[in-house]
């Protein structure tokens, strides 16, 4: 008779197996694990989906919906104006200022809220300095990894390992106990990139420029010929729209001038070209005119979904790059810290305060439902949820105390730090092929039977296998971070691996090394 601890490492070995071979969506693969653990009788049908109502993942949904606030209220292109004001042409200078900003930055957002939206902020910053953005963006990247580590809101791992330990009823993992790890990979980092960088890191010319925004106003004015006093201003309530008349359209025949208001009375007709010259009359709207308009920022959106023109530059990317702590900046700021606070004292469970924080930016008016729902990374949410009951399976099937047992029996008469270095070798394979999430998920429960089977503390073991699980570097497809920087610097598959593997040496030492002094075994 075939056991539950076989059939959950069937099932482990073939989710496993699956996201190697990357055919399928990551969230297809997360819903057939449970499915496939109820099927074979190794859960019960509560048992297997009771991750997606665990607390963890209501918390990480509600981070999702902070970091879409930071990003849409300008927050973040504020953090980026700040750096550019900085940073310079000096590369020392750039480095140094890019790596504190992301690493700070995914502290509170995560590493692909961070590294999506500073990616802009750098491209500029290496333009201006008259540098490769390739030089720049591994480096945000991977300091993004690294700061992840700094605070508990830094990684959903974080918070799956932290959830982990309390099921454990371990020491309570809060907002700022991984701070010292963080502190050192993110010095660590620093240092190597600094140091190792120009050798280590290849020069590349990107396919596709990403576009700099940050000083439209000033190019559409000169674009149009506006004089001083008419010239475009964008602000927390002031936007603009710059719109090409197509084929079919309905305003073909309309007569407009500069000045003209709109029907609706929302925005008003700035400017006119026809042909590639300045209308300053009235004039008959022909196929391929531009028409510039300007007014509030919920007319401007509004009027860019009309079929009938076709936006040139869609608003809302302009606004988080040209509009630093625009509409709901403050409010959001103060909602965040509320929410910081409320971690660092343990007034609430952590679930409590993201949920608090999100529904209170629900109901200032900051973010709308539809921006909520588009903003959550649905992904990693059923991700979690869905890989929660392998975890539970490993564990109540006993195939994580098999596997414990066995790595104990390998390691075991060379100590806890032989433990450490087992399981850091096996977290940096697997973090290299599929997500770290699910390398988490699998890591987790054979780290923590293994260090019952040796009789030491598993904190230290768990939080040992965050840092490793942060270590995704390697390749571009380990995490989003790395592949987002992909195409805007141009990078091959291949170019990662040289820096990464220095890299995921300092975190083998800081896992290994610096985090058993800070929690003893």
């Amino acid at each position: 008779m075939v056991t539950p601890a076989v059939l959950t490492l069937l099932v482990l070995a073939a989710t496993v197996a699956v996201f190697i071979w990357d055919r399928f969506p990551v969230m297809l693969v997360a819903l057939a694990v449970p499915v496939a653990l109820w099927a074979t009788g190794v859960l019960s049908l509560p048992e297997a989906f009771t991750g997606f109502g665990d607390p963890t993942v209501i918390f990480i949904a509600a981070l999702f919906v902070v970091s879409e606030a930071l990003d849409e209220t300008g927050v973040t292109t504020w953090v980026g104006d700040l750096a550019m004001r900085l940073a310079g042409e000096s590369r020392v200078r750039l480095v140094l200022i890019i790596l504190a900003m992301v690493a700070v930055l995914t502290a509170v957002i995560t590493p692909n809220g961070s590294v999506a939206a500073l990616t802009p902020v750098v491209v500029v910053l290496a333009t201006r300095a008259g540098r490769s953005p390739s030089e720049l963006l591994m480096p945000l990247a991977f300091g993004a990894h690294a700061g992840s580590l700094l605070l508990l809101t830094g990684s959903p791992v974080n918070l799956v390992v932290a959830d982990y330990a309390a099921q454990l009823g371990l020491p309570a993992i809060g907002l700022f106990t991984l701070t010292l790890t963080g502190v050192a990979m993110v010095l660590g980092t620093v240092v190597i990139v600094l140091l190792l960088g120009p050798r280590l890191i290849p020069r590349r010319d990107a396919a596709r420029a990403l576009r700099d925004l940050g000083d439209h106003a000033a190019v559409l004015s000169e674009h149009y010929d506006l004089p001083k006093d008419g010239a475009v201003r964008l602000g927390p309530a002031d936007g603009v729209l710059e719109a090409l008349i197509p084929p079919r359209s309905r305003f073909i025949g309309d007569h407009v001038f500069p000045g003209m208001p709109t029907e609706s009375g929302r925005l008003v007709v700035t400017a006119v070209q026809h042909a590639g010259r300045a209308v300053t009359t009235g004039h008959d709207l022909h196929v391929g005119d531009t028409v510039l308009f300007t007014g509030s920022w919920e007319a401007v959106d509004a009027a860019a979904l009309d079929p009938d023109i076709v936006a040139v530059d869609a608003p809302e990317p302009l606004r988080r790059q040209a509009v630093p702590l625009g509409r709901g900046a403050r409010r959001t700021l103060v909602i965040l810290a509320v929410m910081v606070v409320l971690l660092a004292t343990n007034v609430v469970p952590a679930a409590v305060a993201g949920l608090l924080a999100a529904l209170a930016i629900i109901a200032t008016g900051v973010l709308s439902v539809r921006q909520v729902y588009a903003g959550i990374g649905w992904t990693t949410v059923i991700l979690v949820g869905g890989l929660m009951s392998l975890s539970a399976a490993m564990v109540g099937s006993g195939a994580a105390d098999q596997l414990a047992d066995a790595l104990v029996g390998i390691v075991g008469p060379l100590g806890p730090h032989a433990l450490l270095l087992g399981l850091f070798i096996v977290t940096a394979v697997l973090g290299q092929l599929i997500s770290n999430m699910a390398t988490a998920f699998i890591v987790l429960p054979i780290g923590a039977a293994a260090a019952a089977d040796m009789g030491v503390s598993a904190t230290p073991v768990l939080i040992a296998i965050a840092v490793f699980a942060a270590a995704a570097l390697l390749t571009p497809v380990a995490t989003p971070a790395n592949l987002v920087v992909m195409e805007a610097a141009g990078y091959r598959f291949g170019d990662y691996w040289r820096l990464g593997l220095v890299l995921l040496a300092l975190y083998g030492l800081v896992g290994i090394g610096l985090v058993p002094l800070i929690w003893p075994f």
